[in-house]
């Protein structure tokens, strides 16, 4: 069914075969309350969440998740918390806050870097899309969400969501295409021996069989799904075969057996709070009734369904329909107290009207020629202001990554392959800033800061941020090249003769620091952080082993990794320092670069061959 990839996560979060087992749920939740349990909190709440058949329950567990994993950042457990609570609304009919509950749930999946995750979150989407009928982005969630595990190779995901898939055509009568996806899901299900799988496959393909006209067929397969998913406890697909039996006894011109099952799945999703099902078992019955003329029991079972119809899908629409209706008989109340009293003042009120309208005609011709020049004003000022956010946010963050921000409200996460990382770092700063006033400080660091910035900017490079006295800057993004890492090396360089330069020109008299330089190339993943004060930051081993390079390098120094140094060997000219221990890292092959190389092809030869025979010199040697 549409919620079947519910009962999946029961496998996938907390492992146990079971779906919804009620039983199980009260003694997890006897061992929470005990608190006397060796599993990790988290891991066991999830269970209670998981399996709980009530969804207030579900609800309530999912939410303590959230909360215990956004105090701990735990962005596995966040997934996993608002995954559960979008299940939890989703059985209990709230479909748009299930839908920004599983929205939430693909943001952390994105975040833990699972893929598996990514596909789950986008199948729950689907899931909720296809039950406010948007049929459209349910297929697209849907086909996205199965070409996803498709690459990952997972078997119970991709079968469950064709199942899924495959009832998104059956409520479009697309039998056909309906009965590709359920065979396939089919298949899957018995290759892996998956109980509950397989019984909502048979389901689908019963409700398949009853729409193109194959009774019989169509319910051996619901029988056989029904009792299956019973025993499981699984009932919000059985409620849905139970009015499709209704259908097919109604054909056979059995009206009681046909009331008898509309009846059963009410029951059943009454027991169980299944709002959706309530609806459309009142529906059902309401038909029935009607179709022996019993309208007295049709309309109340009708009135039922609308009440759940218009909790479920347009609660806030039918709160303001109300509101417009009060105010409405308001309003005509009003009205016919002014007839009364225009009859009993007819002559006084027409005056008066008469003065207040030339009043108000005055009022409105000033207004208007204030309100235009206010216009104006305003919208010089709002440009301004625009003007200056977007120059301000484009300071903030790379010009690409703001456009999307402004266009999207929201920066995707990019990976690049190939990134050149930098950190720069003053030497005995700590020491020296203790014996400098706040002023003094700020003046010193901004007076470097302000011409790394030039020199970046100079050489194409983005700058990413500052943490106290060290500087970080990448080259490679936003926009991929070839040459960042010659860029970066030249920019070292340039920095590295600016701070010997301003040692001894130094007419202001500030503080001067000696710089170490650390560089290191390799694939980054790059994103915006922050809800309020953005952020452009890089993520990755490569910036780790680049902030290594520099805090193993030297006054002056410029200290390059292996990575680097293959892509500008043949540019600059380098000296081989050996494989140096680098914290958390082990041992790395550090180079540091002297100078650009001249254009003496014969002398370029000749320092590449030294570097070469140096490196093989150290390999021997470990």
């Amino acid at each position: 069914m549409k919620e079947v990839w519910l009962m999946i996560m029961v496998d996938l979060v907390s492992q146990f075969f079971f779906a919804q087992n009620q039983k199980l749920t009260d003694s997890l939740i006897a061992i929470y309350n005990s608190g006397s349990y060796e599993m990790d909190e988290l891991d066991l709440l999830s269970d209670i969440a998981s399996n709980a058949t009530d969804a207030e329950i579900s609800l309530q567990y999912a939410e303590a998740i959230i909360g215990k994993a956004a105090r701990d950042s735990s962005f596995h457990h966040l997934y996993t918390g608002y995954l559960l609570k979008g299940n939890a609304l989703q059985l209990a009919g709230k479909n748009v806050l299930a839908l920004e509950a599983y929205f939430q749930s693909q943001k952390y999946a994105i975040r833990t870097g699972n893929k598996q995750y990514l596909g789950s979150s986008l199948i729950s989407i689907a899931g909720t899309y296809a039950n406010i009928d948007n049929f459209k982005n349910a297929e697209r969630y849907y086909r996205e969400g199965i070409d996803l595990l498709r690459k990952l190779n997972d078997s119970i995901g991709i079968a469950t969501a064709l199942t899924n898939l495959g009832e998104l055509f059956i409520s479009q009568n697309k039998l056909d295409t309906a009965l590709i996806c359920t065979q396939e899901a089919s298949a899957i299900f018995n290759m892996l021996n998956h109980t509950v799988g397989r019984a909502n496959s048979m389901g689908n393909t019963g409700m398949i069989y009853a729409k193109q006209g194959n009774d019989d067929i169509a319910e051996v397969y619901l029988r056989l799904a029904t009792e299956i998913l019973e025993e499981f406890g699984d009932f919000y697909p059985v409620c849905v075969y139970l009015t499709y039996m209704s259908d097919i006894y109604l054909r056979k011109n059995d009206w009681p057996k046909a009331v008898a099952y509309a009846r059963n799945s009410l029951d059943l999703a009454e027991a169980h709070n299944l709002k959706e099902q309530i609806m459309d078992a009142h529906l059902k019955l309401s038909e029935l009734y009607e179709l022996k003329e019993d309208y007295k029991e049709s309309n109340n079972h009708l009135k039922n369904y609308y009440s759940f119809r218009d909790s479920i899908l347009n609660i806030e629409t039918v709160e303001k329909m109300a509101d417009l209706r009060t105010d409405f008989e308001l309003a005509q109340k009003q009205i016919e107290v002014d007839l009364l009293n225009e009859k009993q003042n007819k002559q006084r009120i027409i005056v008066t009207s008469t003065i207040t309208a030339l009043v108000l005609l005055s009022l409105l011709a000033l207004g208007l020629l204030h309100r235009n020049r206010y216009i104006e004003k305003t919208s010089h000022i709002i440009k301004g202001e625009r003007d200056r956010s977007d120059h301000l946010l484009c300071n903030i963050l790379p010009e690409k990554t703001a456009q999307e921000l402004k266009e999207a409200g929201k920066v995707r996460a990019k990976h690049f392959e190939s990134v050149t990382v930098m950190f720069t770092d003053f030497k005995a700063f700590t020491a020296n800033s203790g014996q400098l006033s706040p002023e003094e400080l700020v003046e010193s660091i901004d007076f470097y800061f302000s011409k790394f910035d030039e020199i970046v900017e100079k050489h194409g490079l983005e700058k990413i941020k500052t943490i106290g006295d060290a500087y970080m800057c990448a080259g490679g993004l936003p926009f991929p090249t070839s040459d960042h890492a010659h860029k970066m090396v030249e920019a070292a360089i340039e920095i590295v003769e600016f701070v010997d330069e301003s040692k001894k020109d130094d007419p202001n008299n500030l503080t001067r620091f000696d710089i170490r330089i650390g560089i290191n190339t390799g694939p980054v993943v790059a994103g915006v952080v922050g809800i309020k004060k953005f952020a452009y930051d890089i993520w990755g081993d490569t910036v780790n082993i680049a902030s290594r390079m520099e805090s193993n390098s030297e006054e002056g120094k410029i200290n390059i990794s292996e990575n680097t140094f293959n892509l500008v060997k043949d540019q600059f000219c380098c000296s081989y320092r050996g494989e140096i221990e680098a914290k958390n890292k082990g041992k790395l092959k550090m180079f540091y670069v002297n100078a650009i190389k001249s254009k003496d092809e014969g002398e370029n030869r000749k320092e590449s061959l030294m570097t070469a025979i140096h490196m093989d010199a150290h390999s021997m040697k470990a």
